[in-house]
């Protein structure tokens, strides 16, 4: 009997700029179904823009119906507006999920990029050109906002299915992951 697949979407939110991407994963193989930003900078009510990010995630969970939703979490910044503001976005993301029945999962910024790409410091560039590997698709400008809610997608099918990023199978030990990926020794 074959494996389910389960489509996760994953979200970085913002109150100027919300990325998305949402993923689809049978038998561990990823296929990308879509990636975007959602400008949020000419509304100028935050109030409007909150009403927006729900509207927007409501209408992707109805289109493609994940099974999960991944969100990342917050980092905490010294600037207490721009948290208060970050804070309102990511509850709005949450309210829309739960309200259509995804379950809801949360990942800090330094968990995803760890989960991504090895390294829990990478530079948004070093998660970008994982994500292209493990997902194919051609980088453009466009969408260099939208891979972060792409990462946290892929973090959560990694953090639930026990796969190493870029692996197809289990593995036992350094030795397996060496032999299933040559091109990452340097």
């Amino acid at each position: 009997m074959g494996e389910e697949s389960k489509i996760i979407i994953g979200i970085d939110p913002g109150t100027i700029v919300l990325g998305y991407g949402i993923i689809e994963v049978q038998k561990q193989k990823i296929k990308l179904l879509s990636m975007g930003v959602v400008h949020l900078s000419k509304y100028e009510d935050g109030l409007m823009r909150l009403k927006i990010i729900y509207e927007k995630i409501e209408g992707m969970i109805k289109e493609y119906k994940p099974t999960a939703c991944a969100v990342e979490a917050p980092f905490f910044g010294k600037n207490v507006q721009s948290m208060l503001k970050l804070g309102r976005a990511q509850g709005v993301a949450l309210a829309s999920a739960l309200t259509n029945g995804v379950e809801v999962f949360e990942y800090s910024p330094k968990k995803i990029k760890q989960s991504v790409t090895g390294n829990g410091n990478a530079s948004k560039e070093q998660v970008a050109a994982m994500l292209q590997r493990l997902c194919a698709f051609e980088l453009q400008p466009k969408f260099l906002d939208a891979t972060d809610g792409l990462a946290a997608a892929i973090c959560h099918h990694f953090q639930t299915s026990n796969q190493p990023a870029g692996s197809t199978k289990k593995l036992s030990g350094w030795g397996d992951f060496v032999k299933q990926n040559p091109s990452r020794l340097k």
